[in-house]
């Protein structure tokens, strides 16, 4: 495994080096640059389910332990496993997939969690048959207020390509297939790449694909 990662940690270094060379944003301070991140839907955790995502430094920087054994509730971790998100499935009647994420991070004496008193933001997975685009996966919406969305997630989650557009059309994270091939072995789908454009967060970025592997796998 450890061996993977480190392959993963260099293919990460090269398409961040890639894309540097075609993206530089000037922010009036100094350079401001996207963050790649190479995903694999893998847990660290034997027999357990879930996310290991490495940074371009090849260092851990999200993982995900607990998918398949509270699979209406996902903790988004850091590296170190401190809590950084909570994800709740909304119960609501109706059509579609509804999800809640919080703020928080585990007791120190105990493994209850602290969670903010109201949600930050709220993930509903778009409804094809009352949709005229039909290549929208899925809204997000600022609260738990589903009036007006933020951002708005179009693309095939499937196919492992999608991107998170703003109310300006703006792409701020994007999903890609990763088609190097590591050992004689193909990537497939199990492992892909992640790009968060400056100004947005990356571990908001990471808690919408894992939405979208809830809504979509």
């Amino acid at each position: 495994m450890m061996f993977f990662l480190k392959s993963l940690s260099r293919s990460v270094q090269d398409e961040e080096h890639r894309r540097e060379s075609e993206i530089k944003i000037d922010s009036g301070v100094g350079t401001a640059t996207f963050t790649s991140l190479t995903v694999w839907r893998k847990s660290l955790i034997t027999n357990c389910n879930g996310f290991t995502v490495i940074n371009s430094h090849g260092d851990l920087a999200y993982r995900v332990d607990n998918y398949v054994l509270h699979p209406d509730e996902l903790i988004l971790m850091d590296g170190s496993g401190r809590s950084l998100l909570t994800m709740h499935r909304r119960k609501k009647l109706g059509l579609g997939d509804s999800w809640l994420l919080y703020e928080g991070e585990m007791g120190r004496c105990c493994s209850r969690r602290k969670l903010s008193k109201k949600p930050t933001w709220s993930v509903k997975k778009s409804i094809k048959i009352l949709q005229a685009n039909q290549n929208v996966l899925a809204y997000v919406f600022r609260g738990n207020i589903e009036k007006r969305h933020t951002y708005v997630i179009e693309g095939s989650y499937t196919q492992r390509s999608c991107k998170v557009v703003d109310e300006s059309r703006r792409v701020v994270a994007e999903i890609k297939r990763k088609e190097a091939i590591i050992g004689g072995v193909s990537f497939g789908v199990e492992v892909f790449v992640l790009v968060v454009e400056p100004g947005f967060d990356p571990g908001f970025a990471m808690a919408l694909v894992l939405l979208l592997d809830q809504m979509f796998s």
